[in-house]
């Protein structure tokens, strides 16, 4: 597992970092999203659509629809498991397809769902230390991603 820490002092190093996880993130990863409410999961993942030529403004938190997918440079498949109740509702909804396609499948809330995440995967902690302050703890789990987050603070630098 290879872990790098870097911390946002604006929403504008917010974007940047949104910006190169969309170059960076190979297709067909997932990427684990975790943070409390307002962490700011949805503003990462608007800054990688934006960055994929998908205007920001479409992406919506789809706490209520639970899937939303984008196309751009990339396809982003975008859940929300907020309100997944266990892991055999998760799975009823058929992860594996978008897991295995070549999108880049963002989930936040993941941690609700760990157990169904594919052993390969990129994990995004996000704390919240001020009012546009966010720490970016980007992590690799299993073996294909683990040059991922030192490739990504390379970028950021």
């Amino acid at each position: 597992m290879s872990t790098i820490t870097w911390e946002a002092t604006s929403e504008e190093q917010t974007h940047k970092l949104g910006k190169v996880l969309a170059e960076i993130i190979p297709p067909g990863t997932v990427v684990a999203l975790n943070g409390t409410l307002g962490a700011g999961k949805t503003r990462l993942v608007k800054a990688m659509a934006a960055a994929l030529g998908i205007p920001a403004e479409d992406v919506i938190s789809p706490t209520f629809v639970i899937m939303q997918r984008y196309f751009g440079g990339k396809t982003l498949y975008h859940f929300d498991v907020y309100r997944i109740q266990d892991d055999d509702e998760f799975l009823e909804l058929g992860p594996e397809e978008y897991f295995d396609s070549d999108g880049i499948t963002l989930l936040e809330w993941a941690d609700r769902v760990a157990n169904c995440l594919p052993r390969d995967h990129l994990r995004i902690d996000i704390e919240v230390l001020g009012e546009t302050t966010r720490q970016f703890k980007i992590s690799s789990a299993g073996t294909d991603l683990e040059t991922i987050p030192q490739q990504i603070q390379d970028a950021v630098r």
